[in-house]
Order: C-alpha cells, then structure tokens, then sequence
C-alpha cells in the first residue's frame, strides 16, 4: 500500500494550527496506517510547539519536528528531507495558516499515478493585491532566466513521487529560501510529467502575516541573484 507524508511547516501559528493539524490528520488517516502528518515548528515564539506536542497524544499519525527559525523555505525542505529519509511514497506539502482547503486534496492523490507532480494554481487569491503582483512579477522573472512559463510556481498545495523529488533536491541549497520554486523550475526544465490544478486560496485564518513587503523586495533581490547561480545547475 502506498503512503503520503504531508509536510507542513509552522511559524507563530498558535491560532490555526490545532485547526489545520486535525484537518490534514484525516486525509494521511485516510490513506494509510503508515502515512504521516509532518509538521515542522520553524521556532516559533508563541505556543505552536507546546499545542503540537499535546496534539500528537491525540494524532496519532502526526509527527512534530522542531528547529531553529531559518524562514519557511528551509523548513519546508527540512520536511521533504525528512519524509525521503523515511521512504515517503509521495510527498504534499501546504501551508499552516488555513488558506488551503483539504478536500480539495483528492484530485491531486487520484492524479499521482499519471504524474510525477501535480501543482495548486492560485488562479484566485484571497490574501491581498501585493501577494497577486509577486506571483507575477515571479512568473516573468522565471520566464526571462530560465526560459519556462510556471502558471504558479510556489504555490503551498504540491504532491510530488518520491523519485521526482529526490531526483531534483539534491540541486538545492539546504538553507534555500525559495526551494518550491526551483522545484517546479527544474520539474518544467527537464520535461518531467506534471500537472497544474486550480485550488482555493483564502485569507490567513489567523495569526499574522510574518512577510512584509521590505522583506517580500528583499527576498525578491536576493533570489534574482541565487536564480542566476542555480540555472546553471538545473
């Protein structure tokens, strides 16, 4: 039987993540016995970590991992790592705010046997106009570097195969900012099967938003520069 691990990690999240970590327990629950619900504490300064803990008394199938604050990009690929090192058949990732939706997780598990990823595309964002203008201005900048068009290339909702990820992550730099984004790159780049589904992308449901614009300019620079370095790995 095939297993899922879901990878989601958290920062300051004490208001959403009992919520999110009950909703996504039921689809590794209704899985397999052996998948698990990954959630990583990226040193979180309120109470996420001590709400897990307790959780996991309840969750069975939930695992908490914790580590020093190093920003969602390298938490995210502390799960992936995580989850190839206990032989995860297929790897999800989201998000811990609850913009995402659950049940529109099933497509992505009926598609897996047809491609090696399926992506979420927020054709629709909820969560303000200066969100929408990176998510384009990105998909230029991925255009004129690396030369591939990428409906929604870090969107939080993406199932990819064991080999597909282990393939392409060993190219990326463990401390990296931005690793969804090269992974759909490198996903496109070398012509791998994979599909981009629309999802539902609500507001935060709670917390606040740890990305501000400066930081959001920021980011932005510096990855213009690690792109440059990257393309010519991929």
């Amino acid at each position: 039987m095939e297993n899922l691990y879901i990878v989601i990690p958290a920062y300051n999240e004490e208001e959403t993540i009992s919520t999110v970590a009950r909703q996504w327990h039921q689809i590794v629950e209704n899985i397999s016995s052996d998948s698990r619900l990954v959630i990583v504490n990226d040193g979180s300064k309120d109470h996420t970590l001590e709400i897990l803990q307790k959780l996991q008394k309840q969750l069975p199938q939930l695992v908490t991992l914790s580590k020093p604050n190093g920003g969602h990009g390298p938490a995210v690929l502390y799960g992936y790592h995580y989850a190839l090192k206990h032989n995860a058949d297929y790897i999800f990732q989201t998000d811990s705010d609850g913009q995402t939706l659950p049940e529109e997780f099933p497509p992505f598990w009926n598609l897996r046997h047809d491609f090696s990823a399926i992506i979420g595309h927020r054709d629709h964002r909820q969560d303000g106009i200066s969100r929408v203008f990176v998510t384009k201005v990105l998909k230029i900048i991925l255009l004129l570097i690396f030369k591939v068009r990428v409906p929604d290339a870090n969107a939080p909702f993406r199932l990819m195969s064991h080999s597909m990820l282990k393939k392409h992550i060993q190219k990326i730099p463990k401390n990296y900012n931005l690793p969804n984004v090269m992974l759909s790159v490198m996903f496109l780049k070398n012509k791998d099967s994979v599909a981009f589904l629309p999802i539902t992308f609500r507001p935060r449901q709670g917390g606040k938003n740890s990305i501000n614009l400066r930081k959001i300019t920021k980011i932005g620079l510096q990855a213009i520069r690690d792109f440059r370095t990257l393309r010519n790995n991929i």
